[in-house]
């Protein structure tokens, strides 16, 4: 598929390849981590253009984790179990996330996106609602990260039926 990409010898080379790699997208200390060992051997040049990134304030885990938390939580709309658990992916602390998260809580209401988020659905849906849809749409935002309490009492409240608790429902233990 991909070639394996040519090793570097010198230090500015390394450099420069990291800050062409920061101008496409920001990425935590972890990803940047693992693609400087991919272009080279020496150990000690990585750390030393790591250390050069965070002290001109290129790379920031805590401020790569509250950019990735507004964006995925605001924009595309997901709740923050899925949001951790691809932060935590992306080899960030958990200390950054949980602030991340926590800042994002206070700007936007859950229930409000989960209430959206199953109005478009509904919409989408074809004839009778019924319990498989239900289902299926319970689970589509379990993956989305929302809390299983507040998805089933907002489809409570949109459908005005009873949903059934699902029992192998995994979103809190997972994240």
């Amino acid at each position: 598929m991909f070639r394996a990409p040519r090793k570097l010898d010198s230090e500015p080379e390394l450099y420069d390849i990291a800050v062409r790699a920061l101008m496409r997208r920001a990425h935590s200390v972890h990803e940047m981590k693992k693609s400087l060992e991919r272009r080279t051997d020496d150990k000690s040049m990585v750390r030393s253009v790591l250390d050069r990134l965070k002290r001109q304030g290129m790379i920031d885990d805590a401020r790569y984790a509250k950019q990735f938390t507004r964006q995925h939580a605001e924009i595309r709309k997901q709740g923050k179990f899925r949001i951790a658990r691809e932060l935590r992916a992306r080899g960030i602390p958990d200390r950054y996330i949980d602030l991340a998260l926590e800042e994002s809580a206070k700007e936007t209401d859950e229930r409000a996106v989960v209430r959206h988020r199953i109005e478009k659905k509904l919409k989408l849906f074809r004839g009778e609602i019924d319990d498989r849809k239900i289902a299926s749409l319970f689970r589509s935002l379990l993956r989305a990260g929302f809390a299983s309490d507040v998805v089933r009492n907002e489809l409570r409240a949109v459908t005005r039926e009873d949903v059934p608790a699902i029992e192998n429902a995994v979103d809190e233990e997972s994240a």
